[in-house]
């Protein structure tokens, strides 16, 4: 009978064992965070975002487990938030607020479950191009990348060529990513590329480390003609030394990086992942030079969707909100 009682003792407590370890697993709650590919701002920024939530973050008696995963940047990741196939993702503000009222590449297609955690950090626009090339005007006849067909940057590229009174079919228009870009430019396959993203941009680190490039100013009358137009986009500067050989500053814009969701996302986590970022913001900065341009204090710029009730009851408690 000892022996019996024993034997049921031990497989009671390994039953209670295996039930708590089953109950622990459930009680995390994941959470994932479309990005860009691995030679932009967005994925290194992404990744210590998600350590930082996984860290930093606590839903009631459940444990938030976020991961960050490559992605096709702005266009793509509003879409991935438009089928619910991801938690959150970093979208360019003009191509957020063109998703959520179905304008530009999203004529007639309004994503309007789109919800906005908060504002992160101005992209700049940089036109890296072979050395030789010191204008815009200087494209002509040459080849260019603009990205993917119907992203944010291949629609501003198409809104630059009009200012400058220049069409698609003034140049020779290449489609490659950041990485694939930097590498053409380095290879002589390619004359220049368009890349917005958080300056330094490790692609162009790594190719002016190893190839004289010019980074092209985008000024002067044709560029505040596209900014009426476009009004997300802000003149801003590039300091010199950004990029190796680069001895001076460049004029160029920038729009602002913005960190967003969709409306089926609980309110508890969308209020603890937007107080894990913006009460965390000295481990990002020390990850990328962008990550210092994130606080609270700008957290609301250029959001011109709505806010997830989530995150808008986080700046309600900071003050943000009255």
């Amino acid at each position: 009978m000892k022996k019996s009682l024993k034997r049921l003792l031990v497989s009671a407590a390994l039953t209670t064992g295996l039930a708590a370890s089953a109950a622990q697993a459930q009680e995390r709650v994941f959470f994932g965070i479309a990005t860009g590919g691995t030679g932009g701002t967005y994925y290194p920024l992404g990744g210590m975002l998600a350590q930082v939530i996984s860290n930093n973050s606590q839903l009631a008696d459940k444990k938030l487990s976020a991961t960050a995963e490559t992605g096709n940047a702005s266009v793509a990741n509003a879409g991935l938030l438009g089928r619910g196939s991801i938690e959150s993702a970093f979208v360019a503000a003009d191509v957020l607020d063109a998703a959520y009222k179905g304008k530009n590449q999203f004529k007639n297609k309004p994503i309007t479950n789109l919800r906005a955690l908060g504002a992160l950090y101005p992209e700049t626009v940089q036109l890296v191009a072979q050395p030789d090339i010191g204008k815009f005007e200087d494209l002509k006849g040459l080849s260019v990348s603009s990205g993917s067909p119907g992203s944010g940057q291949w629609q501003l590229l198409g809104g630059l060529l009009s200012s400058y009174g220049m069409t698609r079919d003034d140049i020779s228009e290449d489609y490659s990513s950041f990485s694939q870009s930097a590498d053409k430019i380095k290879d002589g396959n390619l004359d220049a590329s368009l890349i917005t993203a958080g300056s330094p941009t490790a692609s162009l680190v790594e190719l002016s480390n190893g190839h004289d490039i010019s980074i092209v100013p985008l000024n002067g009358p044709a560029v505040d003609k596209l900014l009426k137009k476009q009004p997300y986009y802000a003149k801003t500067v590039l300091p010199a030394g950004t990029y190796k050989g680069m001895d001076k500053d460049v004029e160029t814009i920038a729009v602002r990086a913005i960190w967003a969701t969709h409306a089926d996302l609980s309110d508890d986590v969308a209020y603890a992942v937007t107080k894990a970022l913006y009460e965390n913001t000295d481990t990002l900065a020390k990850v990328h030079v962008k990550g210092k341009e994130i606080s609270l204090e700008t957290a609301l710029e250029s959001v011109s969707i709505p806010l997830h009730p989530g995150a808008e009851r986080y700046y309600r408690e900071k003050g943000l909100i009255k």
